[in-house]
């Protein structure tokens, strides 16, 4: 027996379920999670043509990045917005306690019009810099607007010419404020009040800044996950995740004994790299995630399979531990570098072709696969190499041959 290696395998058992046993909670819980697991908002709009402005492929496009920026802008995480077809938008809000405000952001237009007395639009929100919510000293909520440097002309030269008269601003047609100008007003600075709220205020100040949708939307349906729903689906996937960990756990203690145990071990390192990475990726997990790192889990244990298989064939054919051990990696090596790199070609060809939910099952499978192989090939075959030199276990059996 040599002591040195058996006390650097146990170290190394050690750490991984000590490492795995402090970081791996924490690690999951603090994963986003999607609109299918914690509830929320899915909202279909769809663009309508009207005789200003009529849909095409680039107004679409610009739909999507300004409905974006809204969202960004109220704070909300990890909304998914995404294009389906050539007038369809889909928005999932997760975690949106006032789903109808939110709906009401996104479809508005919000079209920002300057008006002189006589009807003419001198300027329009594309003239705008900035826009911020604001309380001055008497309490009133306010919007401070800011022109850009052509916008400040054309707004010096409105002001300069109506003084004493009226400058209606107007919102998608609806005059928000009509103030009588009592100066030129050079700095290109305005506010615009009437607001009830500091947080009407806020939400006005931020359909400025986003900018003008480019047609015209309508909320086509609106449906409500709700957090129950969401924990229910949480439930039932965290109960399919420890079913499947325990049967893994089972049939390779069951067939490979302590080549199976030094497998589970590694398959906790896998589980903990993974959850790992998914949190230095920032990434989301929804229901169809966890799917594909549960298929994942499978694949990593059926390269351990082929390898013990291969170890096994090795020493009924007369070789040592050492050398079966060795043989079995090396024959195994190209049939599971086969089989994993069809399976990442079909990831990359959802990841890319895919929209939403099949982009998360694709990153977590893609992800899980080239995980399952470090573990596998590198971490099992460290683990096994280090037991067999410590020369404690001579007989074939007790790894499954």
């Amino acid at each position: 027996m040599r002591w040195g290696n058996l006390t650097k395998f146990l170290v190394v058992i050690v750490a991984i379920l000590a490492v795995a046993g402090y970081y791996m909670p924490p690690l999951a819980l603090s994963i986003k999670q999607g609109l299918d697991l914690q509830g929320g908002t899915h909202v279909v709009l769809e663009a309508s043509d009207t005789p200003e402005a009529k849909v095409n492929d680039d107004a679409l496009q610009r739909v999507v990045h300004i409905i974006e920026r809204r969202i960004n802008e109220l704070g909300l995480t990890e909304p998914l917005v995404q294009r389906q077809g050539d007038r369809r938008v889909i928005v999932e809000l997760p975690g949106v306690k006032d789903p109808e405000k939110a709906i009401e952001m996104l479809g508005q237009t919000a079209l920002m019009e300057f008006q002189d007395e006589s009807g003419n639009i001198v300027l329009t929100g594309k003239d705008l810099k900035d826009a911020r919510a604001q309380i001055d000293q008497s309490g009133q909520k306010l919007v401070a607007i800011e022109f850009t440097d052509e916008g400040t002309r054309k707004f010096a030269d409105l002001t300069a010419r109506s003084v004493g008269k009226h400058i209606a601003i107007l919102l998608d047609k609806q005059i928000l404020t009509n103030p009588v100008v009592q100066e030129a007003i050079p700095n290109g600075k305005a506010v615009i009040t009437g607001n009830r709220s500091m947080e009407e205020a806020e939400r006005l100040a931020i359909l400025l800044r986003s900018g003008a949708l480019p047609v015209k939307v309508d909320v086509l349906e609106t449906r409500t996950v709700g957090p129950t729903l969401g924990e229910d689906s949480k439930a039932k996937s965290v109960e399919a995740f420890v079913i499947g960990i325990a049967a893994i756990v089972i049939f390779m203690l069951l067939f490979y004994r302590v080549s199976g145990f030094v497998a589970n071990v590694a398959l906790v390192l896998y589980v903990m790299l993974l959850l790992a990475s998914l949190k230095m990726l920032n990434a989301t997990l929804t229901l169809p995630g966890i799917a594909g790192i549960i298929l994942s889990m499978g694949m990593a244990v059926d390269a351990n399979v082929l390898i013990f298989e291969r170890f096994k064939e090795e020493y009924r054919n007369g070789k040592t531990l050492r050398a079966a051990i060795d043989a079995g990696f090396t024959r195994a090596f190209s049939t599971i570098l086969d089989s994993n790199i069809t399976t990442l070609i079909v990831a990359a060809v959802l990841f890319f072709l895919g929209t939403g939910p099949i982009k998360g099952f694709a990153v977590t499978l893609g992800l899980g696969i080239i995980l399952s192989m470090f573990t596998a090939i590198t971490a099992t075959r460290f683990m096994l190499k280090i037991l067999i030199n410590a020369n404690i276990i001579k007989n074939g059996k007790f790894f499954g041959a």
